[in-house]
């Protein structure tokens, strides 16, 4: 996908101040029975064809919104991912804007993590 100019900077600059994590690691952590938020940020139809095993959805149109009922303790780990990791990136920045300290965003996003033939379902 071609992405916006303007689009990429704001991305970038989200990046600048959010950590990132990769597919391989989320899965280690997941195949390692470690506890964490795993959230799926992409839009309800995104979702409904297919979403990584163990994440919940929370669209990036309402995370702001509904995360604080979901995940109350600012102090969880919450993993977030999209499409691709720029989604991602920008609730991650919002989130720690919110007061949450241990957020990341998944690198790569969906796209590699179907790429690694790691678990999915579909709802």
């Amino acid at each position: 996908m071609q992405h916006s100019e303007g689009f990429l900077k704001l991305v970038n600059a989200a990046k600048s101040r959010i950590r990132e994590t990769t597919p391989e690691e989320v899965r280690r952590k997941q195949e390692a029975g470690e506890r964490f938020h795993f959230i799926d940020v992409r839009e309800d139809n995104e979702w409904r064809q297919g979403h990584a095993a163990g994440a919940i959805h929370q669209g990036k149109g309402v995370i702001e919104r509904d995360i604080e009922t979901t995940i109350p303790d600012h102090d969880a780990e919450i993993v977030l991912y999209c499409g691709g990791g720029y989604r991602s990136a920008l609730a991650a920045d919002a989130l720690q804007q919110m007061g949450y300290t241990n957020v990341f965003s998944m690198d790569g996003g969906w796209k590699e993590w179907r790429g690694l033939e790691y678990p999915i379902e579909r709802d």
